[in-house]
């Protein structure tokens, strides 16, 4: 693969979106199903799910306390040491699984060797996704933050968000918060979901990239440029 070049020649911040942006897929599934697994006794927890599920349409489709009800499912007061243990084993193995797509890594790549700050912005939680961050080399990661409950000898996981569900209008904000970390620098900012466009839209560049073909309409009615990325 020719690496791809980059519009921007002085200092930047490259914005990148995480599921199905870099990613072929969703991580979080896997990431719950996969600690479900390790943990038989947890199995047992899952029949919470469908309940999460109902919970989630009857809230007005409140997607943050969806996502929370599903963690708590699967891993709510398990011990740091065992979740952090997981995370490092699930996060040590995407790149041999093939789950990042090689286009989305070159352009990371050629931002990183143009010298841009790089940034990593998902709605996916911090049970991994800074592990994910530092795996593939990025400067900071903004994600989804859940609380714990404090303990002498390990802390447990509470599973309640105790930051915003990082989508839509909140990456717009993250992405203005940015701006006063990374002073007079452009943003160039890749999505692949309708509920990237809010964001996209306030980025100095933006570049659709995977999304459906009604989400590259809104893109190109916005003027977002859209593209694929394999």
């Amino acid at each position: 693969m020719t690496a791809p070049r980059v519009a921007e020649t002085k200092p930047c911040v490259a914005l990148f979106d995480l599921d199905g942006t870099l990613t072929w897929r969703d991580t979080l599934l896997p990431f719950l199903f996969g600690y479900a697994l390790r943990s038989p006794s947890r199995m047992l927890r899952l029949w919470r799910l469908p309940g999460a599920v109902v919970g989630y349409f009857s809230s007005r489709c409140d997607r943050g306390l969806l996502k929370s009800r599903l963690i708590r499912a699967v891993m709510g007061g398990e011990p740091r040491s065992k979740i952090d243990a997981w995370s490092e084993a699930f996060v040590g193995t995407l790149k041999s699984r093939g789950a990042f797509r090689p286009a989305a890594l070159a352009m990371l790549e050629a931002h990183r060797a143009a010298g841009h700050h790089l940034v990593l912005l998902s709605a996916s939680p911090d049970l991994y996704v800074p592990r994910i961050g530092e795996l593939l080399g990025f400067e900071r990661t903004l994600c989804t933050e859940l609380q714990w409950h404090s303990s002498p000898s390990d802390d447990r996981l509470d599973g309640a968000l105790r930051t915003p569900n990082r989508r839509g209008e909140e990456k717009s904000r993250c992405l203005a918060w940015l701006r006063t970390q990374y002073t007079d620098m452009p943003v160039v900012a890749y999505g692949n979901s309708g509920s990237d466009l809010p964001h996209l839209r306030q980025a100095d560049r933006a570049l659709l990239v995977n999304a459906r073909a009604d989400t590259r309409r809104s893109a190109a009615a916005s003027g977002i440029p859209v593209g694929s990325w394999t």
